[in-house]
């Protein structure tokens, strides 16, 4: 392991800037800090869903991602360091087509919901949109590697199915969109 942490504090950011892990300093508000606080504030989001009981393969394959994302975000921070892989794209799409197979095929749009866990994990779902937004917009300003847009990517995808899987699993169930509320009665 690096460096531990013996002091917190250090007074560098107080300029509002940050040291990344290549030791150079960029504005905290930079597209490159705003990615891997992103994907820092995901990986707290399934957190969140972890601290609650859910099946425990699902919970595998949420402390997996976690790992993931801590490399995902070292990557990020870190400019040409590679942590994600093919292969990891490459899991969440065997996990996630794993999990789809016993889920009826959606006629229509799902309400975030259906319980704690499956509410929470539409939330990290959001989360991992705005994580993928965030690096698209670093990639347009410096070099990313794709597998980091693909992973996140897969991630969302993998979340809804694994919210749809907590929503059943609690007893909870779908809320399903209901848009006929909208259309008006004829007169």
């Amino acid at each position: 392991m690096g460096n531990r942490l013996s002091k917190i504090y250090t007074r560098t950011g107080d300029d509002g800037t940050t040291g990344l892990g290549d030791g150079s300093r960029v504005a905290k508000d930079s597209a490159r800090v705003a990615s891997y606080g992103t994907v820092d504030e995901l990986n707290s989001a399934i957190g969140l869903v972890l601290a609650v009981e859910i099946p425990e393969p699902v919970r595998e394959v949420l402390t997996q991602v976690q790992h993931d994302l801590f490399d995902l975000g070292g990557e990020l921070c870190i400019p040409g360091m590679a942590m994600v892989h093919a292969a990891d794209i490459e899991r969440l799409e065997r996990v996630l087509d794993g999990l789809n197979e016993d889920l009826p095929p959606l006629k229509d749009f799902i309400l975030p919901g259906g319980g704690l866990a499956a509410a929470h994990c539409h939330l990290a779902r959001t989360i991992c949109r705005r994580a993928e937004r965030e690096v698209v917009t670093l990639s347009r300003l410096e070099e990313v590697r794709p597998e980091a847009t693909y992973y996140l990517n897969r991630l969302s995808d993998l979340l809804f199915v694994i919210a749809r899987v907590l929503a059943r699993a609690s007893g909870h169930g779908e809320v399903l969109w209901q848009h006929e509320r909208r259309k008006k009665p004829k007169a």
